[in-house]
């Protein structure tokens, strides 16, 4: 059975949760950190956790769990060793895991139950200086296979359901990602590309050239783009179903412009109706649909009321 059958079957749809981090920032807590929301496996797991349950109450059908900027080499760069960084990776998908066991246990959730994400971001997301909305570090794909591989590792024993391979912003990392996963043949991802316009990713590819390469592989379920303007969307998904018969996935941000030099959001930038959109994008052909930096649980709630009666 695939993974998704259950939620499609029900509505057509799969609802994807929102962002965390910056529901975590609107919660209180400064993320101005080179873990970013992944400090808070240290400082305040039970936030992360909250932060989850408030997703799976509003409706997603799957939440991803805090270890997007968690990595090895992050970690100890903050003197923290391997045994303690692998134990706060596991943790990422432990608080998930229980934010969904306790809402089953008290009657909040329905069958199907959601579905646990492990989240894995870029390299650029461990240089923690905008690089993944430009995919110009220079790494080969081995190199980019050699920084990722015992991340992925440990994270394949956190008994998650599926991975997001996410913000990816060159084809490099896409290539590297895809030759992992072929090393799990029983695992389940998705990978999703940041994008800088109507057809191309962050570093300038075709969009097209990387839903390609994903479609080659088995592992890979979903492809498509997360963490993008959202005016961008309704064109990548038409591309994408050009390409591939695999799952479409789309989450972008809400429309304001993040200003990475200076680690904000531009005030006066444009923030568009997720709901209107995604109804738009749910008639172009994407199956899983969510939000990313911005977006919140009652985003989310809109989306599962609109969407989920949608045929």
């Amino acid at each position: 059975m695939h993974i998704f059958e259950a939620f499609l079957n029900r509505s057509n749809v799969v609802i994807l949760d929102g962002a965390l981090a910056t529901e975590i920032e609107r919660q209180g807590e400064d993320l101005r950190h080179k873990l970013w929301s992944a400090k808070l496996l240290i400082e305040n797991p039970s936030l992360i956790k909250a932060v989850h349950k408030e997703y799976l109450i509003s409706g997603a059908d799957v939440i991803t769990t805090c270890s997007y900027q968690a990595t090895f080499q992050g970690f100890q760069e903050l003197s923290i060793g391997k045994e303690e960084a692998k134990k706060l990776l596991l943790d990422s998908s432990k608080i998930a895991i229980e934010a969904r066991h306790e809402l089953i246990a008290e009657n909040k959730l329905r069958d199907p139950f959601p579905l646990i994400a492990s989240s894995i971001g870029p390299y650029g997301a461990y240089l923690a200086n905008g690089s993944e909305y430009r995919g110009d570090y220079g790494k080969t794909v081995d190199e980019l296979i050699s920084f990722h591989r015992e991340r992925l590792e440990c994270l394949m024993k956190s008994n998650v359901d599926l991975f997001a391979c996410e913000t990816i912003p060159c084809s490099e990392e896409a290539k590297a990602f895809i030759k992992l996963l072929s090393e799990y043949p029983d695992s389940n991802a998705w990978i999703t590309f940041t994008c800088k316009d109507e057809s191309h990713i962050s570093s300038g590819e075709l969009f097209e050239r990387c839903v390609s390469l994903a479609n080659a592989s088995q592992q890979v379920i979903a492809v498509g783009v997360n963490c993008s303007n959202p005016a961008f969307v309704d064109s990548l998904i038409k591309i994408a179903k050009r390409v591939t018969d695999k799952l479409i996935v789309v989450y972008p941000n809400k429309g304001e412009t993040w200003d990475s030099m200076n680690h904000r959001w531009m005030p006066g930038t444009e923030s568009v109706n997720l709901v209107d959109a995604a109804v738009l994008w749910h008639k172009s052909g994407a199956r899983l649909i969510g939000g990313c930096c911005r977006t919140s649980p009652a985003d989310i709630a809109a989306l599962c009321a609109k969407l989920k009666h949608l045929q």
